[in-house]
């Protein structure tokens, strides 16, 4: 991938497809964003070496598991809060077969984009949405070419 692709959080052409997204019926093409690419991002558009870029994503990632794991909301300002929510068994049906099946309680992650981030996503720039390069764009460090 080339380093000017890997230094935008906002769309990017070039990037790969989860097999998440392929197993759960979603278009093949969806681009999706990795850790690596995170990493990536960091390392060019602040200037972390990359091994501290790598560490910072999976600090940053593992810090908001444990807080979930305990019950705890998250909420990052301009972008969204993460929460959990307990659900209820419930009778499933198997799609192919129409058998009943019984789906046991669990615990699931949501999470609520802020109306900042729903603003960005419209593409309403007025309303304080965040810039396509966020705050590193005023980081004094590396910027990343073109």
């Amino acid at each position: 991938m080339a380093r000017a692709a890997a230094a935008t959080i906002a769309p990017m052409a070039t990037r790969s497809t989860s097999a998440a997204a392929t197993a759960a019926n979603v278009e093949p093409d969806t681009p999706t964003l990795t850790k690596a690419e995170l990493a990536e991002a960091l390392h060019t558009r602040i200037g972390f070496n990359k091994r501290e870029s790598k560490d910072i994503v999976e600090t940053f990632f593992a810090i908001i598991a444990e807080r979930l794991i305990a019950g705890e909301e998250v909420r990052i300002a301009g972008f969204g809060q993460f929460g959990v929510r307990d659900k209820s068994p419930r009778p499933g049906r198997n799609p192919r077969t129409g058998e009943l099946v019984p789906i046991e309680a669990r615990r699931v992650v949501t999470f609520h984009a802020s109306p900042k981030l729903k603003a960005a996503l419209q593409g309403d720039a007025d309303d304080g949405a965040p810039s396509a390069l966020g705050p590193a764009s005023r980081w004094p460090g590396p910027r990343p070419p073109g």
